[in-house]
């Protein structure tokens, strides 16, 4: 007698394609709903990052819009702003720019690169410039610097201190030799500012490069810096190519700055409200 009997009846399952389960779709995740950190490379949450758009990880300070920034650092309500609907004649007629601006515009929420205005931080009055890297990486051109000259134009005349947050990818290319002149602008109008007896503090962020690192970003009576903070003129490849040494790791970062005595202190960001309302007072911001 064999082992293994044959059965006869089998359950049978139709072969046809209509009957065949279809495959469920995958659940949808929002691309915004986490982010992944550049300096620790754990995912994170979104919420987790929290307004200030900290890694809780690492410590890692995200880029933020110039809305977030300022309605972390001024007072509630207190922010007007000034310098509105100023537009570039684009001197050179360069290809697709005004398509270019249009479209950041709509996108960022703001007219130009830099934010400015007055505002209060802890009842303390102020000139406030906030530089945002989502425009055009905040290249500097000559609507930024005629803005943040008539800020410091401005902060002089009703003797008013100047806070400026820092962030740039250099000069505009799209309109040439005439975005290298806002450097000697700029520095002309903090100079005038200085020469009144008035406060000016920098707050160097995440990228502060180029012509406005060489212009009124260092330009400060006090430096701060946010932590890992790029900061430079020319590129790491560029400077490394032209002097044939290898660089620091950490050459260029907030950092490497505050060692070699080029920043005064590097400030967490949920402190920077605090640390700008103390310097303030100590140098007569409530004037």
């Amino acid at each position: 007698m064999p082992l293994f009997s044959k059965k006869d009846k089998y359950i049978r399952i139709n072969p046809n394609r209509s009957s065949r389960a279809l495959p469920q779709p995958k659940p949808e995740v929002p691309d915004e709903l986490f982010s992944k950190c550049p300096g620790c490379k754990h995912i994170i949450y979104q919420k987790d990052l929290g307004a200030e758009r900290v890694c809780p990880s690492c410590g890692y300070t995200f880029r933020i819009s110039a809305f977030e920034r300022l309605s972390l650092t001024v007072d509630e309500g207190s922010f007007e702003e000034l310098f509105t609907g100023i537009e570039t004649t684009d001197p050179l007629h360069f290809p697709n720019y005004q398509e270019k601006l249009a479209k950041m515009r709509e996108k960022t929420g703001l007219d130009e690169a830099v934010l400015t205005g007055t505002a209060l931080i802890k009842g303390q009055k102020l000139a406030l410039g906030i530089m945002d890297s989502n425009f055009i990486m905040a290249s500097m051109g000559t609507v930024v610097g005629e803005k943040i000259t008539r800020l410091f134009e401005y902060a002089t005349e009703h003797q008013l201190p100047v806070v400026l947050f820092t962030a740039s990818g250099g000069a505009r290319m799209q309109e040439g030799i005439m975005s290298l002149m806002q450097m000697a602008k700029t520095s002309a109008a903090v100079q005038r500012h200085s020469k009144a007896g008035l406060f000016y503090l920098t707050v160097l962020t995440d990228p502060t490069t180029g012509g406005v690192t060489a212009s009124f970003a260092m330009e400060g009576d006090i430096i701060l810096a946010e932590a890992q903070a790029l900061v430079g003129f020319a590129g790491r490849r560029v400077i490394e190519s032209t002097v044939r040494e290898k660089l620091p790791d950490d050459f260029q970062k907030a950092e490497f700055l505050l060692e070699h005595g080029f920043v005064d202190a590097i400030v967490k960001r949920g402190e920077l409200r605090d640390r700008i309302a103390t310097l303030l007072r100590f140098h007569g911001g409530d004037q």
